[in-house]
């Protein structure tokens, strides 16, 4: 049979070392290669053709959110298992809306992550133990005809959205995009009125509430 092919995603060098070396001892499973943010895995997805990506949320640049988003809609055959400290229902959540077929939290065994890239490999969701079955009944009420306020917005607008949070202006994002300024202050006005928040604190308090970046960074 087949290794399953990994992709190692984390803005941590030291932390995919260790993520390397612990998930080289699972039989059946090949790091096929690694990726610091989430422009980077999805490069990386389009060349090497990995099975699963194993993903970090919070990453500079392209968190791992919008990463999972753009993956599942371009490479639909290439599950996501998504590593998080976090296991309140709002990051899990945005994280099975996004796409991801697994979440496994930071503090897990190593068996439980083996386990969570076997069965998102075979084609089935994994979610670490510790989240409760709370979580996941809401999240099964919720997939059926309930709009996330995300939603609203393009995926540029996100893009820009955790870019402001990071404490970006105008310009560097404009630069960053290969875009305009004026372009970007019009994504920057358009999510303002989408999301009915008309200041740059209240951007970062919701980007951070929803995941896209996270208060220590």
């Amino acid at each position: 049979m087949a290794p399953i092919r990994l992709l190692l995603c984390d803005d941590h060098l030291l932390i995919r070392a260790s993520l390397k070396s612990l998930i080289g001892e699972f039989p059946g499973v090949e790091v096929v290669g690694e990726a610091g943010d989430g422009r980077e895995a999805l490069a990386h997805v389009a060349q090497l053709r990995p099975n699963v990506v194993l993903m970090d949320i919070a990453m500079p640049g392209l968190n791992g959110l919008e990463a999972t988003r753009r993956l599942v809609k371009d490479h639909p055959q290439v599950r996501v298992v998504m590593l998080s400290m976090h296991a309140d229902e709002s990051h899990v959540l945005q994280a099975l809306r996004a796409g991801a077929s697994g979440y496994v939290l930071k503090g897990s065994a190593p068996r439980e992550l083996e386990m969570a890239i076997e069965a998102v490999a075979r084609g089935e969701i994994f979610l670490s133990p510790a989240i409760s079955k709370h979580v996941i009944d809401v999240y099964l009420n919720r997939a059926d005809g309930q709009t996330n306020s995300l939603d609203l917005l393009t995926p540029r607008q996100r893009e820009i959205l955790q870019l402001i949070a990071e404490g970006k202006s105008s310009k560097q994002i404009a630069q960053m995009l290969d875009a305009s300024v004026k372009t970007i202050e019009s994504h920057r006005a358009s999510l303002m009125e989408r999301l009915d928040i008309h200041d740059v604190a209240g951007l970062v308090r919701y980007a951070i509430r929803h995941g896209l970046v996270s208060p220590e960074k």
